[in-house]
This record gives structure tokens, sequence and C-alpha cells, in this order.
């Protein structure tokens, strides 16, 4: 029997959405293991205290590029739940890919506890043994899905070293251990509950849809009526018209355990399995399935779903300028820090009446290579006693370095202690042009009372 051209193919958005699983499982998994020059396209690492972003390497005092990352990861779901609705739910989320692993892979198509994928809302009562099988496997499933996670703080080439010495990095077996039980508690016991009653994206994403918003809808116009303000009236309804059959299909299948045809409803993740199951029972009567996916205006007024409205272009717009903004900010990155810190001694005073204060340097190297480091002041008034080489850092490397300056020409007319304010100029000596950093600080010259008597003696 043919299928008229309006008509979906049966199952097709599930293959669809098998495709885009496997496309984001292989990517979660490599892009870990992906380097450019040492660096992660994303990384961010506690233990080491830097962020790796687009192949570049920040130190954490460089953060400045986390408030963009937020700000662009709230404006895309902004953007998409307007858009979309619920799409991430049922095409993206973890949680949804968990969960068509556990039961319709283990559960169903390679252990047999389950009779067809067709049907969840079927509970299969017994078989204790495979139950545990598939618990056990999705469990080493789990280690590996872990592990996976932990490379995005821990890199994979430091992740197997520590594992190695696991006496010696507790925290992280710890840590290891603790999303593999919840992994397991989730998916196999909590289950689609967790959409339901756990996950706060569904209260956020009711806020943001509009008549144009992309939904999982039964077409009641074609279908004929079932509930009304809630309440069921006919399992099929009585209109001879109507194409619903009343076989329920879309409802056995349905993995958070609603009826589509009730209308939108929260617990809904857009993973369009009602769809397919009733575009393959329609496919019997060369009609297409009573489930769109589409908008609820394109639906009323039979025209294209209009993507382009003012919530959808605003958000696109905000959207591009913040990751923009992103890209130049990553641009700015900084090759050396230095951190400035007096001593507690203000000031010594020389038999020669010179005058010296002490600091102490912190240097840090972020770039990818060793350097070798010194600095300058803008006072032509002011010598470097001390250190008098370079200080070499290796990549990655800090390292605190005391610092005397010492005045050539000291003015003995102050009534009280005075600072004096002076810029401090670090480079690296091999390439000045490209890493240095000016910092300011203060150099103390002492009253003139306190000068005479320590000159004196």
């Amino acid at each position: 029997m043919t299928l008229p051209k309006n008509s979906s193919p049966c199952h097709s958005y599930t293959k669809r959405r098998y495709i885009v699983f496997a496309i984001i499982s292989v990517i979660a998994l490599v892009l870990p293991f992906i380097r450019i020059d040492g660096n992660h396209l994303f990384l961010l690492n506690f233990d080491k205290s830097q962020l790796h972003l687009f192949f570049v390497k920040f130190d954490m005092q460089e953060l400045y590029l986390m408030p963009f990352l937020f700000i662009i990861l709230f404006l895309f779901v902004f953007f998409v739940t307007t858009l979309a609705g619920r799409i991430w739910c049922g095409w993206s989320c973890p949680q949804t890919i968990f969960r068509v692993i556990f039961r319709d892979l283990l559960q169903t198509k390679i252990l047999k506890i389950n009779k067809s994928v067709q049907n969840k809302q079927q509970t299969t009562k017994g078989q204790i043994l495979k139950q545990i099988s598939a618990i056990f496997i999705w469990a080493i499933i789990c280690v590996l899905i872990a592990s996976n996670f932990l490379w995005y703080f821990v890199p994979p080439e430091d992740f197997f070293a520590y594992l190695k010495d696991g006496s010696e990095h507790k925290i992280l077996i710890g840590f290891l251990a603790c999303i593999v039980l919840w992994l397991v508690y989730d998916v196999a016991i909590l289950a689609e509950n967790f959409c339901v009653y756990v996950c706060p994206y569904a209260r956020v994403q009711s806020v943001m849809f509009d008549s144009d918003t992309i939904q999982v809808i039964y077409n009641e116009q074609r279908g004929g009526k079932i509930y009304d303000k809630g309440v069921k009236l006919y399992k099929k309804p009585p209109d001879p018209e109507s194409q619903c059959t009343g076989c329920e299909a879309c409802v056995r299948i349905c993995p958070t355990h609603i009826d589509i045809r009730k209308g939108m409803q929260l617990e809904c993740i857009n993973c369009l399995e009602c769809s397919d199951a009733c575009a393959k029972v329609m496919a019997k009567f060369s009609l297409p399935s009573l489930i769109d996916w589409t908008s609820d205006n394109s639906q009323k007024t039979h025209r294209r779903v209009k993507f382009i409205r003012f919530r959808t272009v605003a958000y696109f717009v905000i959207l591009i300028v913040a990751f923009v903004g992103l890209i130049l900010m990553s641009g700015k990155k900084e090759h050396m820090l230095l951190n400035i810190n007096r001593t507690s001694e203000l000031y010594s005073v020389g038999r020669d009446g010179s005058v010296e204060n002490s600091y102490v340097f912190l240097f840090q190297n972020t770039d990818n290579k060793e350097h070798e480091y010194y600095f300058d002041t803008n006072d032509t008034n002011l010598k470097i006693v001390r250190p008098n080489s370079p200080v070499r850092i290796k990549a990655g490397a800090k390292q605190k370095t005391i610092v005397t300056l010492r005045s050539l020409n000291l003015n003995q007319n102050f009534k009280n202690d005075m600072p004096i304010s002076i810029m401090i100029n670090a480079f690296a000596i091999d390439e000045q042009r490209k890493i240095n950093v000016n910092r300011e600080t203060i150099f103390v010259y002492p009253k003139k009372i306190r000068y005479n008597n320590e000159f004196k003696n």
C-alpha cells in the first residue's frame, strides 16, 4: 500500500534519534583525547587550575571567560526551547540516551526481558537473573560514562596515571564510584521519573513556549476529540470521520507514560516515538500520522512553521554577540601572570643614605614553553638590586622571587613616610613584544626625621 506524499515513513524519527545519539556519544568520547600543542578543546582542570578553551590554555586567574560560557549556555537553552520546545530532552539529553541503551538495547533487544520496544507500559515481572545481568552490564558501561565525564575535568593523560596510583588519588576514585552508583540508580531504578519529577528543565521551558514553538501535537481535527479539559471522553472518537482508531499505540510506546492526545504536557520529552507508532498504524489506511511535530499555529493555519519571529531572532542575535565576545576575549590571553606583594618591612636605609624596598614577585608562565623573565621600572631613580639575572620558569609553572629596589636619589623633605607609585614592566627575554605585563606597586620613602636618625647611626 502506497503512502501519500505528505505522510511520514514509519519509525523515521526513531532512526534519526538513534543516529543523533550515536554522533553525540562518539563526539563526547573522542573529544577529550584531541589535543593541539597539548591543549584541549574544553577542559576545566581543577587539579592544575587551568581552563582549556578552543585549544588555548588559560590559568584560573584568567577566568574572565567563564561568564561568557555561562551566558552562551543559557542563551542557547532559551533559543532552542523557544524554537523547538523540549527537543534537547528527546534528542540530546544524556538521561534519554542512557535509558535507550538500558531499556531498549540491554533489556529488550539483547536480554529479551521486555517483549517489545513498542510497549513501554508493560513491566515484565520475574526473570531476576536477567534483571541482575542487565544492571551488571549497565554498571560496567557506567564506569566508561563516569570516566568520560571526569575527562573534562581531569585530562585522560592524567586520569589513567592517577588510576595506576589509586592510593594517592582516593578523591578521584571516590568521585568515579559516586558517579557510577548514581548512574546505576538513576537509569535502572529512577528511570523516566527523573524527567517527570526531578529535572527542573520541564518547569522552566514551559514559560518559554508560544504558539509558534515546535511541539509534539495530536491533530484533533483529523483524529477526533479524545479529551476535554483533561478528562478522557472516549477510547475511540464516535465520529465516523475521525481517523483515530483508538489503538493507543501512541500511549503504550510513550517512555514518560502520558497520552499525547490529552494535549501538551510537561512530561513530554519530544522523543516523537508516539508519532512513529501512529504512523505505523495509519500507514495501513494510507494516511499520515495523527501526531505531528509542528507548532500550534502551523497546525491550525496549515502553513509552514514560523521560525523567524521576534523572540527567536532576538535570542539568536544576542547569542551571536556573546559568542563573538567569547572569541575576542579568548584572543587576549596573557602568556604570563605576575602578582606583586610587599614584604612586612616597608623599607631599609643603607649607610650610604640609599633606601631599599623589598617585594615578592610571583611569576607564572602560562605559555606552552619555557621562558626567562626579567623586569624594569618606569622610575629612573630606582635600581634593581636583586635578582641580578633573569628568572627561568618552565611552561605552566610558578615561581616566587624576592625583588629589592634601591633609590638612587632620595628626597629628604618628607614630613611623613611617602609612598610613590611605580610601574613594573615584566617580560620574557626571548619574546618581549609578545609576552609582557605591567603591574602597579609603590616604593616607600622614609620621613626626614627617621631618615636622619638611621643615617647617623
